[in-house]
This record gives structure tokens, C-alpha cells and sequence, in this order.
């Protein structure tokens, strides 16, 4: 348990005192950026599942 106590203190002393937190508008803009690939990679699954989609499709509608 004593172990246990210790690396709780720890953590927490290294969260407070050497850990650097972004401020506002840095947090802001890592977000907007995350978001933007997010959409940008959404997109880029959508158009793949919509042309494999069609793909498959057509593949089977020559052998039907």
C-alpha cells in the first residue's frame, strides 16, 4: 500500500509542477484540427465505401 500512496504522490506532483498545459487557444486549435482530419478522413471512408459499393455491384450484375 505504501507503493501505492507513493506513485499516487507522484503523479500527482509531476501533473502540477512538470507537466505543460496548452492554454486556450492553443487547445482550440489542436481541437479544430482534429476535427478537420477527422471529417477529412470520414469523407475519404465514405467515398471508398461508395465506389467498392457500386464496384461490387456492377461485378455482380455481369455474372447475374
Amino acid at each position: 500500500m505504501n507503493k501505492f500512496t507513493a506513485y499516487i504522490r507522484d503523479s500527482y506532483k509531476e501533473l502540477l509542477h512538470k507537466v505543460t498545459w496548452p492554454n486556450w487557444e492553443q487547445l482550440q486549435q489542436s481541437t479544430m484540427i482534429v476535427l478537420g482530419t477527422t471529417l477529412i478522413i470520414t469523407l475519404i471512408v465514405m467515398l471508398m465505401d461508395f465506389v467498392s459499393n457500386n464496384g461490387m455491384k456492377l461485378i455482380y450484375s455481369l455474372f447475374n
